[in-house]
């Protein structure tokens, strides 16, 4: 087997968001309103770096679909999905030769995309190491930080391959997308949300936020137009980009979750605080 090889470069080591030289004083991305700098300033590690002291694991979701995390975490400690053969959906920020290996043995992956910029990950040094293409959302093109040829941009909706397609819901950033892979959950559909939609630990539930970390809400109207957008897709499991984050009535939770925010941010429940 050809062992890929890819560039190092340095990464944002609070977001894990590989970058171009010459480095910007703090990253795009945690000096945006939606992340953070440290309180000690910017901090920047390597491709190299990660390498050397992270090992990915693989976990089986199910029948078809891989989750990869990084033991230690690097960055915010996302989850990678692999739909092999096709799709490396929300990258790590690290990027080693034995997982290289793995993914191809699993099918490789012919793209690699982010839902969102938080999770642009080593989406470069990733596309390299598996021959692979980036897809990046044009409407959120302004916080890519390592522009490469392997890059091409895109919007509304796109299909992959029949039974893979990804679907711009907006909301927590404008392009801020979901994956819709039909074969999952035993053929009714599983979506892949990043945190679009994000799981929440009841299981029951999903968020919709603005910011995560800083906890900036998004207004009823526009929560309102992500379910909507959400319940014209076909699917039943939806997948976070964290470990253990899983909906198995998906569009039963985002509809009860809406309907939560929205009456929460309204004003319906005044009376309980």
């Amino acid at each position: 087997m050809k062992k890929q090889q890819w560039t190092d470069s340095p990464v944002c080591a609070t977001c894990a968001v590989e970058h171009a030289l010459p480095l910007p004083e703090t990253c795009g991305i945690c000096s945006d309103e939606r992340q953070w700098v440290p309180r000690d300033g910017q901090i920047w590690t390597s491709l190299a770096e990660l390498a050397a002291r992270c090992e990915i694991h693989f976990d089986a979701l199910e029948p078809g679909l891989w989750g990869l995390t990084s033991k230690p975490q690097v960055g915010i400690g996302q989850r990678s999905i692999l739909v092999p053969g096709q799709l490396l959906w929300d990258p790590l920020g690290v990027v080693t030769v034995a997982a290289v290996q793995h993914v191809q043995e699993l099918g490789g992956a012919r793209w690699i995309v982010a839902s969102h910029p938080h999770m642009y990950g080593a989406q470069v040094a990733w596309a390299q190491a598996l021959d692979a293409r980036v897809l990046v959302h044009e409407a959120d093109g302004q916080f890519l930080a390592r522009e490469h040829a392997l890059i091409d941009r895109w919007s509304g909706t796109r299909e992959l391959t029949p039974g893979l397609s990804l679907h711009t819901l907006g909301g927590h950033f404008p392009g801020a997308a979901v994956v819709i892979w039909a074969d999952g959950s035993d053929g009714q559909g599983s979506m892949l949300a990043g945190d679009t939609i994000q799981p929440k630990p009841d299981r029951r539930h999903v968020g919709f936020m603005r910011s995560y970390p800083n906890n900036t809400p998004l207004s009823h109207g526009v929560v309102r137009r992500v379910a909507d957008a959400a319940a014209a897709l076909r699917y039943r499991r939806l997948y976070g980009n964290f470990a253990g984050q899983v909906i198995e009535d998906g569009p039963a939770g985002v509809e009860r979750s809406a309907v939560r925010h929205i009456r929460w941010v309204r004003g319906d429940f005044d009376h309980l605080t």
